[in-house]
């Protein structure tokens, strides 16, 4: 790297820590100080209940303080990085980096304290001192061997999980990353001669791991800047390396390393050659973790050894060891289960969780993540992404697991299933407003197809189908194109054999589709040719065909194209007197709860009656997440002050709607504001038929209703679930080229729903 992109690195890095404002962190009210009344709850005189009910009961603090999700990163500056010992002041960027890291991957707040005082004893008073404010510790960045004094005092003196994250977060990710080369390989870890260099903190820490793991401490060969750790050795030696000290006269890592089948570098450049790799067993595991440079280039590596497993430090190699795999999720269970401490048990069913999502198959979000990263599970991906967002469901409930199965769980969790799906649901944010559909779609297996079969989006979405459903997926494309993009993905799926198929350029029910299309459309302009070629490149109208000869129940189509284009061969193939749409609804997840906005597609300008319509379909459809509807008609005008078009139109509407009595709240015409602000609506109209904030808004024309909804959605944050076409019968759905994986997944539950379900 030249010297001008140093600069320009070095500059985009401190830009990035000064502006907008100093730091990565900053502290947030999580309740609202707005008046005297909440400054009367909130400290002085309210806030003496909350402390008498502690002082009574200490148990109470996790409920009315934030210590049951606090965790504090302690560190005092002498071993940072690959910066060395700092101090404790040049160290807070790193801890300050930690603390987010915590809040970004398990919703776990965390103050960095940064600590000048090197005396291990002293440093370890300090930190017993902060137990009363934390749930629990994380030590940083401490050198060795201070680092284990500190950490065996406070563990044996604190009531609270105490974790040194340098050791057993590295060794934690370590042992996942050989459980799954030695899978790769064919091996065992009671048969593996495992060579080390680095006898700090982490060094020492994987070793351990990986006894407990199953290989055999006669079989570790450590060495640091000395040598061989061997028996008799006085120069630089500490009780932690003296446990691996080895009998015989070698003395030197070049001496040991033949026919090592792990070598574990935790040391710096250079230290492993390729002369010492070629002599290492077959199909060797090498984890140069040396920031930022490995012991080992791997290409240097793999020019020895070909077969080699390589992981090292760097994000810009394939199997990162990155202890943020770890960390927050281990952090996560141990204070969801108010753990004591975190044990062996807990670390090694961390390492079995991410160890077995590797081999899993690749999340949709993981893959968007890491666009152009080939995630199957092999020499190339041993160890998850940190960005896959099952980590957390993952982990953290094998660690709570094994908190309550070892007995050092205060507050088990009953069902520890539900407490998964809602760490999934913190996760994925439609994974909780989704559970009444996924509930409701397991009681049948209906058949989805989906048009546009081939593309990548839709493939993830199947598999996702076939592991967490009992629908089947039908994919119309080209099977060869479906079967390297699957594999191109990292997916296990195979069309044929794990779904149906259907190619549009060679089916053997060809005849019968362009007959049955035909049939349909005669009167319409079709020809008997023009059929044959639709049913040869319309996957759309494709898709409607099977599902009009039942071989289908619904259809999901739209991945690309213009909605209205998709919507002509849903209509004219699938509609009805009693089937067609009245009207899009699209689910918007925000930060403050699901809100249902319509019709965003169908009719550019619907009249009163189809404004009806979409009412009362929106009611029926919202019930479905297990809301009940709130609906507000929304116009410009607002309760009669305008005789606007949409106003007019929506009064209208009320007028449709009221001649029959319904089963569920609605008011109109109203501004939007008025609808999402009950304080305002009871001002302007008292008598309101709305109960708190509405949570369907209907529209009087597409250009506000999708206006609104990309709004939410590129700056509100809000993700989409839909759009749901109203009015078929659950026969068709529509979705936008910007949907996810995900939201297919989530459109393809909603297919699966036979119509009985929700009216």
């Amino acid at each position: 790297m030249d010297d001008a992109k140093k600069e320009n690195l070095r500059q985009a890095a401190l830009d990035y820590h000064r502006l907008p404002k100093p730091g990565k962190l900053e502290i947030r009210a999580t309740k609202p100080l707005a008046n005297g009344r909440d400054l009367a709850r909130a400290y002085s005189p309210g806030v003496a209940e909350a402390c008498l009910e502690i002082k009574a009961n200490p148990t109470t603090a996790r409920d009315y303080t934030s210590r049951g999700n606090l965790v504090a990163v302690v560190t005092n500056g002498t071993a940072v990085l690959g910066l060395g010992n700092i101090g404790a002041l040049a160290s807070k960027p790193v801890m300050e980096g930690k603390a987010v890291l915590f809040k970004k991957f398990a919703n776990i707040d965390c103050f960095d304290i940064e600590l000048n005082e090197n005396d291990p004893e002293k440093l370890a008073d300090i930190v017993c001192a902060l137990e009363p404010t934390f749930g629990a510790i994380n030590l940083e960045d401490i050198k060795a061997p201070e680092c284990f004094i500190v950490e065996k005092l406070c563990q044996e003196r604190m009531n609270i999980p105490v974790f040194h994250d340098d050791q057993h977060g590295t060794a934690i990710v370590v042992g996942a990353a050989a459980t799954n080369a030695l899978r790769v390989a064919g091996k065992k870890f009671e048969d593996i001669k495992v060579v080390s260099t680095g006898g700090g903190a982490a060094g020492i820490a994987c070793l351990n791991m990986l006894v407990k793991l199953g290989v055999r401490r006669e079989n570790v060969f450590l060495c640091d800047l000395a040598g061989l750790v061997y028996e008799g050795r006085t120069d630089d030696m500490t009780e932690q390396k003296a446990a691996f000290a080895q009998p015989g006269d070698a003395r030197d890592l070049i001496e040991v390393i033949e026919g090592a089948d792990l070598f574990l570098g935790l040391s710096g450049p250079g230290v492993l050659t390729a002369e010492m790799v070629g002599k290492m067993a077959d199909t060797p595991a090498i984890f140069a973790l040396a920031n930022p440079n490995p012991e080992i280039d791997p290409d240097v590596a793999r020019s020895v050894a070909p077969k080699a497993l390589i992981a090292t430090g760097r994000s810009d190699y394939a199997n990162q060891v990155n202890n943020v795999l770890c960390f927050p999720f281990i952090f996560r269970g141990a204070l969801d289960v108010g753990a004591t401490e975190i044990n062996d048990e807990m670390k090694i069913a961390c390492i079995e969780g991410i160890a077995a999502l590797a081999r899993a198959t690749t999340s949709a979000e993981a893959a968007a993540a890491y666009s152009g990263e080939q995630m199957t599970f092999g020499p190339d991906y041993l160890i998850p992404k940190p960005f896959d967002p099952r980590l957390m469901g993952v982990v953290a409930t094998a660690v709570a697991r094994a908190a309550m199965e070892t007995g050092v769980a205060t507050r088990p969790i009953a069902d520890l299933a539900a407490y998964k799906a809602t760490l999934d649901g913190s996760v994925f944010k439609s994974a909780m407003i989704m559970r009444p559909v996924f509930e409701a779609a397991s009681t049948t297996s209906r058949r989805i197809v989906f048009a546009e079969g081939e593309d990548e989006r839709v493939l993830r979405a199947a598999s996702a189908m076939l592991d967490e459903t009992t629908d089947k997926p039908i994919l119309i494309g080209r099977p060869d194109v479906i079967e390297l993009r699957a594999e191109r993905a990292g997916l296990a799926i195979r069309p044929g054999r794990d779904f149906e198929i259907v190619n549009p350029e060679n089916d053997p029910r060809y005849r019968e589709y362009w007959g049955t299309y035909h049939e349909i459309m005669q009167r319409k302009g079709v020809t008997p040719d023009l059929a044959k070629a639709i049913m040869r490149t319309n996957t759309t109208a494709i898709g409607a065909v099977m599902v009009q000869r039942e071989e289908a129940e619904s259809l999901i189509c739209g991945t690309f194209g213009q909605f209205l284009w998709h919507l002509n061969y849903i209509r004219e193939i699938l509609g009805t007197p009693k089937l067609r749409p009245v009207g899009a609804l699209s689910l918007m997840i925000l930060e403050d709860g699901p809100l249902f906005v319509a019709d965003t597609q169908v009719h550019p300008t619907p009249t009163p009656e189809q404004i009806a319509e979409s009412v009362i379909g929106a009611a029926r459809h919202v019930r479905r997440f297990g809301v009940e509807p709130q609906i507000a008609l929304c116009s410009h005008s607002q309760f009669g002050n305008l005789d606007c078009d949409t106003g007019i139109r929506m009064r209208e509407a009320m007028r449709i709607l009221d001649a029959q009595p319904r089963n569920f709240a609605y008011e109109g015409e109203m501004q939007t504001d008025a609808a999402l602000n009950p304080e305002l609506r009871h001002r302007i109209y008292p008598n309101s038929r709305l109960t708190g904030v509405a949570n369907v808004l209907i529209f009087a024309n597409t250009d506000a209703a999708s206006g609104v909804r990309n709004i939410l959605k590129m700056k509100g944050g809000g993700l989409e679930v839909g759009p749901i076409l109203m009015g078929m019968g659950n026969r068709a759905h529509i979705v936008t080229p910007s949907i996810t994986a995900r939201g297919l997944l989530n459109m393809s539950a909603l297919a699966g729903t036979p119509v009985a379900h929700y009216g």
